[in-house]
């Protein structure tokens, strides 16, 4: 059933009426080519899932009513965060849509002493266009939420956020295995991982002294790329998130 994210002040109740607007309208009426009385399935964002029946379009507006409400039952029980090291060229986009596929709640890029790339002048536009990857990607595995992408920052900047939560930092020098840190099952995670050039003992050493712990992912140095996927997969599974 088709699925569409629409932005919600609060819950709508079943009978409610609501209304898809701009790109969406469009894609409903002209590329899906759907009609009165059909089914699609609306997300206010907030973990809310939506059945609603065409009513009728109004330009290409289409107006509908909401059939019935449920709790978005494939949101983790675990809240993470992704730290991430900003990487060269768009290796970022890769990262950001496959991390919303496997449940990230929130994208934070980070510029640290070993970065290659820098946002520069144009951090606002790529925020947009990575938030728009983001928001696409949500919507093509039935996310209950649109996880957010921040502004780049610099670590230092980006440290005390990194040190309000327990926070595992993907070290390639070793650190505990994931299945030891995530014992307790934490409801709510940070996870550091470097750009191409890795992190800095001095980094390191900060995020440590604010709680951070250090994970390992195995014998072999993996890629920028690779680690915040094979670190998101191991914690939702470790957390039961994959079962």
């Amino acid at each position: 059933m088709p699925r569409f994210f629409q932005h919600m002040d609060c819950p709508a109740e079943v009978g409610e009426m609501l209304r898809i607007s701009g790109q969406d309208g469009v894609h409903i009426r002209r590329s899906l080519r759907m009609d009165v009385g059909e089914f699609l399935v609306i997300c206010d964002g907030q973990g809310h899932d939506y059945r609603a029946v065409i009513d009728g379009f109004d330009g290409d507006d289409v107006l509908l009513s909401v059939a019935e409400r449920t709790v978005s039952v494939t949101e983790p029980s675990v809240k993470v965060t992704l730290y991430m090291g900003l990487p060269k060229g768009e290796k970022m986009e890769w990262i950001i849509q496959k991390a919303v596929e496997l449940g990230v709640s929130r994208i934070v890029p980070v510029v640290t002493s070993r970065s290659i790339a820098k946002p520069g002048e144009k951090a606002a536009k790529k925020t947009e266009r990575w938030q728009k990857i983001a928001n696409e990607a949500a919507g093509q595995c039935g996310r209950g939420i649109l996880p957010e992408v921040t502004m780049p920052m610099s670590f230092r900047e980006a440290l005390p956020q990194m040190t309000a939560a327990p926070l595992l930092i993907c070290y390639e020098a070793g650190g505990r295995p994931f299945g030891e840190l995530l014992a307790d099952r934490p409801t709510e995670l940070g996870l550091f991982v470097g750009p191409e050039g890795g992190i800095s003992p001095a980094e390191v050493e900060a995020m440590q002294q604010g709680g951070g712990k250090t994970a390992t992912l195995g014998a072999r140095i993996l890629r920028c790329e690779t680690a915040p996927l094979a670190a998101l997969t191991l914690i939702m599974g470790l957390t039961g998130n994959m079962d």
